[in-house]
């Protein structure tokens, strides 16, 4: 167990048990905080999971754990299904009024497993220091955009359990990551398959609308954490 996991699991912790505190009541500051925690997260996809991803199958094929070389992107393809069909399923069953609370269990259950995966695979890549901070903060923006579209769904059912679920979910997975390390493989299809759950959540649904984009926040958070992150790849080989 390093500073570095110990910050990270704070960092989880903090913003999930308060992601429905922080979002503005007002419509236009919701809109400019969205956009700018949308566009951080859509930065976080492109300069550091699809490249992680990238480099998870070049290094397994090379080492003949795999038989072809895109095995993990057929994983992340299974996590893409994933969020789709509950998201599908959300708004089917929003659409036809059916039984809200049994809905939004089982929605709250998969996000509980998906945050779970997330902050297991966070902890088992052994960033340390002040990158595990950096890219945690934006997981953690990640997870507050989660905990918003399940708050607006059932507010009452998330204030009194949702969010306590999810605040155990993500100390489960880091408990595990820091004392139960599975096979390198195992831990590639883990990542593989929350990267492409992530990849999917963020650009459906942390890119917002067009009532509700306010574009300029969505470029300052997109290009300000990418060229923040490329240029601490450059001079520290991040």
């Amino acid at each position: 167990m390093t500073i570095g996991s110990i910050v990270t699991g704070i960092i989880f912790i903090f913003i999930q048990f308060f992601a429905s505190r922080w979002i503005p009541s007002t419509r236009i500051r919701r809109a400019k905080w969205l956009s700018l925690s949308g566009g951080i997260a859509v930065s976080y996809v492109f300069v550091y999971v699809l490249p992680a991803m990238h480099e998870h199958q070049a290094t397994y094929a090379e080492a003949d754990h795999f038989a072809m070389e895109s095995e993990l992107y057929s994983v992340g393809l299974l996590g893409v299904l994933a969020i789709f069909g509950i998201k599908k399923l959300a708004h089917y069953n929003q659409s036809r009024a059916r039984n809200n609370q049994l809905f939004f269990a089982i929605e709250l259950g998969f996000f509980c497993i998906y945050n779970m995966l997330i902050s297991y695979v966070v902890i088992t890549t052994q960033v340390a220091g002040w990158q595990a901070v950096f890219y945690s903060t934006a997981i953690g923006l990640h997870f507050l955009a989660v905990a918003h579209d399940l708050w607006r769904e059932n507010a009452e059912m998330y204030e009194q359990l949702g969010r306590y679920f999810l605040v155990i979910a993500i100390a489960t997975g880091w408990i595990a990551g820091n004392f139960f390390v599975l096979p390198s493989p195992v831990i590639s299809m883990i990542f593989a398959f929350v990267s492409g759950a992530m990849i999917i959540n963020v650009l459906k649904d942390e890119v917002p609308a067009n009532a509700d984009t306010h574009f300029s926040s969505f470029m300052l958070g997109s290009v300000l954490y990418t060229v923040i992150v490329l240029t601490l790849k450059f001079f520290f080989e991040w």
